[in-house]
């Protein structure tokens, strides 16, 4: 055992995230994701246990007591994901001798449809910052649109910077999970937006006095880099009361673009590279959304179809 010193649960907690952040070079959010799952470790176990003691019984009692909390099955399988990765790091630098949570397995997760949008559906929405005063009308308009001509998640739109941008702004290299770079590409009304934001954020700041330094291609009304949790609150603006009235995340026009590129045919293969999925089977579940989706268009529309 490395040391021949038992390690207590908390200190090896705290030297796996560090591992994590400097040698593995996981996001923030990944990181947050590690503590939080294994926080409830800690909770459950004490967090002064000594991790060569810990048992299957004991990590199988904690994910009852998950359970038992109403977690979802996401959020339990997040955390047996996040024991065991924090065991491997144990076995593989000699904190202990054995790992139990091997044993581990993940619980079946229900069969969700993911949210997506219709044609009109997507056009309604990204007409609202137009018609609607609500925030920064073009900066919206300009999100939406770029969010759904290129499949980006939200982590990865509010770190796009302006240099990332490259042939006339109509695609861009951008760092997904993993940091994995991969090319995303924005069509004619995404491209038209963002000049439009991008002139006007120029034009607002200077008749505000405010130094435009942030390298950010999507800020806020102050100058500072938009956040994720800012893109949903503006999602939520422009699709709630004063909007759509028809809630929907960021990640749905994720879920839209996918469906979209299926649907009109294109690879399977080329999709799962726009969206960086590392598995072709992440990609696939869309391909059986865009047959349910033309199953029941068929029965909506044929004379026999409700039969």
């Amino acid at each position: 055992m490395a040391d021949n010193v038992e390690k207590m649960l908390y200190s090896l907690v705290d030297e796996f995230l560090v591992y994590l952040e400097s040698v593995r070079g996981l996001s923030a959010n990944s990181i947050r994701t590690y503590r939080n799952d294994l926080n409830h470790l800690m909770e459950q176990l004490g967090r002064e246990k000594s991790v060569a003691e810990i048992t299957v019984v004991d990590l199988r009692n904690c994910i009852a007591w998950l359970s038992a909390r109403k977690l979802s099955s996401a959020s339990v399988n997040s955390f047996i994901a996040a024991v065991r990765t924090f065991f491997a790091y144990c076995r593989k630098f000699g904190y202990i001798e054995t790992n139990v949570a091997l044993e581990l397995k993940t619980i079946k997760m229900p069969q969700h449809m993911p949210r997506f949008l219709t044609a009109p559906e997507v056009d309604e929405l990204c007409r609202q910052p137009v018609v609607n005063e609500l925030l920064w009308q073009k900066r919206d308009a300009a999100i939406f649109e770029m969010l759904y001509s290129s499949g980006c998640r939200v982590s990865e739109i509010v770190s796009l910077k302006i240099h990332d941008l490259q042939n006339g702004n109509s695609s861009a290299i951008i760092t997904g999970k993993g940091n994995k770079d991969r090319r995303v590409y924005f069509e004619e009304d995404a491209r038209n937006a963002l000049a439009l934001y991008l002139e006007d954020r120029k034009d607002r700041f200077h008749r505000e006095g405010i130094e435009d330094r942030t390298p950010e291609v999507f800020v806020n009304q102050s100058g500072g880099a938009l956040t994720a949790g800012g893109v949903r609150y503006i999602l939520s603006r422009y699709t709630g009361s004063e909007g759509t009235k028809h809630h929907v995340s960021p990640h749905a026009l994720r879920h839209t673009f996918a469906t979209s590129m299926l649907s009109k045919g294109a690879d399977v293969r080329v999709v799962q590279e726009m969206l960086g999925h590392a598995s072709i089977s992440t990609t696939q579940r869309y391909t059986h959304i865009t047959t349910e989706r033309l199953i029941d268009i068929y029965n909506r529309a044929h004379p026999h179809g409700k039969k």
